[in-house]
């Protein structure tokens, strides 16, 4: 009996209620990164994201798992790389989606790691992991959701795409007015309703993806932008940044933001031709390993818990964020979870030296990719080609001839893990008709 009592005390969280930190995770989409005023960009002003940035850390060498929406959310939400698994690719729009699409049942989230800790829940946005009902989020993990199930879907129309409606709860919704201000307003609604108990509230925005709509007040902020299509995208991407405000402002407003860890990051590159997004001075776009591809913007704000005003440089992944959550609210990571990434606090507070991760890795089709320190091995469906971060970001210079050693390493790195992943559950028709990906 004393071991059995010794053994649940073991399992049972640090924190008391009271103790445990409110979580936010803003989401950005197909969002270019240096048009952040705190990545460089000048054009569009994003003064709640500067902020945020100031307020907390802000990252330089950040990335997701995959140059693309669905992967990247699901390596996100269950903290593992996503190839584990066999969540490769895109499903494709709804009513041509495989009907094995879905973050595997086998696959536990974020939400409900969180859930299990006395957390209340909620996803407000795109969540892009499965259309079947056993997918959908109130299934998996999350106590409410509003938003839409698919890739993309019109900011102006509830009722747009009748294979991809947009939801509150299981109810479809007949009208709205903005998707960016509505989001913001039920995080809102959801945050003054759970002001007294831990919350988790995951708002991954369909800005700035496409389709591209804009308010008119949004647009009339950039009389000076004369391309069409980039004055949409201005707005669009201001609406986001007044959007990310209004949640800020909301936490200030009810004292909770000292007791709240907030982090923003996108799950991928700039579709740039697409939306005229910005990533340079990276190399590459959005569903390419190229570091365009997948290095995203990223903060994270926890007053006096994470440093503000710090810029951190180690190479850091978005499967990090599940054990960084899961530490924070006074659980453990079990070796049991497999999870790959790790918890990111006591690296940004000095409590533990050296790099998060040693190396990084990428599957994308054919397309691979691997980090490890200042190097980087890239192969786009030909012989890999090897470049110096520190040196030439923009991956310019292909230093494989002059390091043959190093990338027969490496590659033989990359296999090596590869060997841990699965083949690819689906490929949507039109993925599979691309040069280079799998049949």
């Amino acid at each position: 009996m004393q071991r059995r009592n010794f053994l649940a005390t073991l399992a049972a969280p640090l924190l008391s209620a009271e103790d445990k930190p409110n979580l936010v995770l803003l989401f950005a989409d197909d969002l270019g990164r240096t048009d952040l005023g705190c990545y460089g960009g000048t054009e569009i002003p994003t003064p709640h994201l500067d902020a945020l940035a100031k307020q907390g850390t802000r990252f330089t060498d950040s990335y997701v798992s995959c140059p693309y929406c669905s992967p990247t959310r699901a390596g996100m939400m269950t903290g593992r790389y996503q190839t584990h698994f066999g969540h490769e690719f895109n499903p494709g729009p709804a009513e041509q989606a495989n009907e094995n699409f879905g973050l595997p049942l086998t696959e536990t989230t974020m939400a409900a790691r969180l859930k299990s800790l006395g957390y209340r829940t909620g996803l407000f946005g795109k969540w892009h992991l499965g259309y079947r009902p056993a997918y959908r989020p109130l299934q998996r993990g999350f106590d409410e959701f509003y938003g839409f199930l698919g890739g993309a879907h019109s900011y102006l129309d509830a009722r747009a795409d009748a294979a991809n409606p947009i939801y509150d709860g299981d109810k479809t919704v007949e009208s709205l007015e903005y998707t960016t201000d509505e989001f913001a307003r039920h995080t809102v609604d959801f945050i003054e309703r759970n002001q007294k108990q831990p919350f988790f509230a995951y708002v991954p925005f369909n800005a700035v993806h496409g389709p591209l709509h804009a308010l008119k007040k949004y647009e009339d902020r950039f009389p000076q932008i004369t391309d069409p299509k980039r004055r949409t995208y201005a707005g669009m991407l201001s609406a986001l940044d007044d959007a990310v405000g209004t949640i800020l402002q909301a936490l200030d407003r009810l004292q909770l933001t000292r007791k709240t860890l907030v982090v923003f990051l996108a799950d991928n590159g700039g579709p740039t031709p697409v939306n005229t997004s910005r990533n340079d001075p990276l190399r590459g776009v959005k569903a390419q390993v190229y570091e365009g591809g997948f290095r995203i913007p990223w903060m994270m704000r926890w007053p006096g818990k994470i440093p503000a005003g710090k810029v951190y440089a180690e190479p850091v992944i978005a499967l990090d964020l599940l054990p960084t959550f899961v530490a924070a609210a006074g659980g453990h990571v079990e070796p049991g979870w497999k999870v790959d990434g790790v918890d990111l606090t006591p690296y940004l507070n000095g409590k533990k030296t050296g790099r998060p991760h040693e190396q990084l890795y990428w599957r994308f089709g054919r397309q691979w990719a691997m980090r490890e320190g200042d190097w980087k091995l890239t192969a786009m469906n030909d012989a890999p080609a090897l470049y110096n971060l520190r040196a030439d970001i923009g991956e310019a210079k292909d230093l494989s001839a002059s390091q043959p050693e190093r990338v027969m390493a490496m590659t033989a790195a990359w296999q090596q893990w590869d060997q841990k992943n699965q083949p690819a559950r689906w490929v949507p028709q039109a993925q599979a008709r691309k040069k280079g990906n799998r049949p």
